[in-house]
């Protein structure tokens, strides 16, 4: 019993019993990753805020630490049948909010399920947010587009709400693979380019000189100045 339910005050008991009662109702509570389970894509939280407690001989308070958070199912965004994942690691701050029915059925199997407890707001029964943050953990926020990137800002895509562009950079490399690829709409090229395969030209393109032809015509008749005087002749593959 905590030691201000022995008050004369039948109001401070009252109050007393209420905010204890309270204690023990969980909703939302910052944590700190401690592990990710890929396979289950559930991870190990450790709460972040610290309880108080009060020896109910001596009334003594002291701050222990909440015990730690398993099996907490990873919230990633998703929704017909596509999902955003990111990587989820050691230390990565998060909010664990708490079910006010026990999960363990709905997380075992799915669908509608009977409860396998009947507790409520319990630590047992938490849902991990990862991406909240501490100020020590803050990032810089682009205040004028959306962005998918990494904390350091080093890559990164953006799409910009106003001028509808969409910026794609990185200091890595950028790989697109597919059956096939389609650029629609004219190319701009800075840097060098390499083809390991055919080039098909089915467009006029304009020489050096700004005169348009047809690609193929300008592939046909390319040469170039022989190591020992005149000419090269034109290729002989075809487009």
């Amino acid at each position: 019993m905590d030691r201000r339910e022995r008050l004369d005050s039948v109001s401070d008991a009252l109050l007393a019993i209420l905010s204890g009662w309270q204690s023990e109702i969980y909703t939302a509570l910052p944590g700190i990753i401690e592990e990710f389970d890929a396979t289950k894509v559930t991870c190990s939280v450790q709460p972040a805020i610290q309880a108080q407690i009060t020896n109910p001989e001596t009334g003594a308070q002291s701050w222990v630490s909440l015990p730690l958070l398993v099996d907490c199912p990873v919230f990633f965004p998703s929704g017909g049948g596509c999902t955003l994942t990111f990587p989820v690691k050691k230390g990565d701050e998060c909010l664990v909010v708490f079910a006010n029915r026990c999960i363990d059925a709905w997380w075992q199997s799915g669908d509608i399920q009977n409860q396998a407890v009947f507790r409520m707001h319990d630590l047992s029964d938490g849902f991990a947010f990862v991406g909240v943050r501490s100020q020590p953990r803050k990032i810089t926020v682009d205040q004028t587009a959306a962005q998918l990137r990494t904390d350091d800002g080093e890559a990164y895509v953006s799409v910009d709400p106003n001028s509808h562009d969409i910026v794609a950079q990185t200091s890595g490399n950028v790989e697109a693979t597919g059956a096939a690829i389609t650029l629609n709409g004219p190319v701009t090229v800075n840097g060098s380019l390499t083809v390991t395969d055919a080039i098909t030209g089915q467009s006029t393109v304009a020489d050096a000189n700004g005169t348009m032809d047809n690609m193929r015509t300008i592939y046909d008749s390319h040469d170039h100045p022989g190591d020992s005087g005149g000419t090269t002749g034109a290729p002989n593959q075809q487009m």
